[in-house]
């Protein structure tokens, strides 16, 4: 019978509390303002973690000022994790901008766009059809 609820995402989500923690408390850097842990996603032997944050700004230039942020705060983040979990082994971390919450934001305009484009056509086919 296979394991509904692998080892790894249960580890991936305490370590993506842990580390949304860590940055809200601990990390005073004022380039990191706004930033949220999306998701983290864990290698089977538990060696890399993926952590998908995403940012308030949406702007090229300071995504990727945060973004290289984070990755030289990596080992600091990686020892209070540390100190926080329960484990033997501390995946190394990789940060990576998560892109989807920016395109779920650009579908929905499109989306009410559409809508607003349609509703005068139909309002004007009624009035005619009556």
């Amino acid at each position: 019978m296979a394991r509904e609820y692998a080892r790894t995402d249960r580890v991936g989500q305490q370590i993506q509390k842990e580390i949304a923690i860590i940055l809200m408390r601990e990390i005073k850097d004022p380039r990191l303002s706004m930033t949220t842990v999306s998701a983290v996603e864990v290698t089977r032997d538990l060696a890399y973690a993926k952590v998908f944050v995403t940012f308030f700004n949406d702007k090229e230039d300071e995504i990727k000022a945060s973004i290289e942020v984070l990755t030289e705060a990596e080992g600091y983040i990686r020892s209070l994790l540390g100190k926080r979990l329960r484990a033997r082994i501390i995946p190394h971390l990789r940060f990576v901008y998560d892109k989807s919450m920016a395109e779920g934001v650009r579908m929905s305009s499109l989306v009410d766009q559409a809508v607003a484009s349609d509703k005068p056509e139909n309002t004007s086919d009624e009035e005619q059809s009556e």
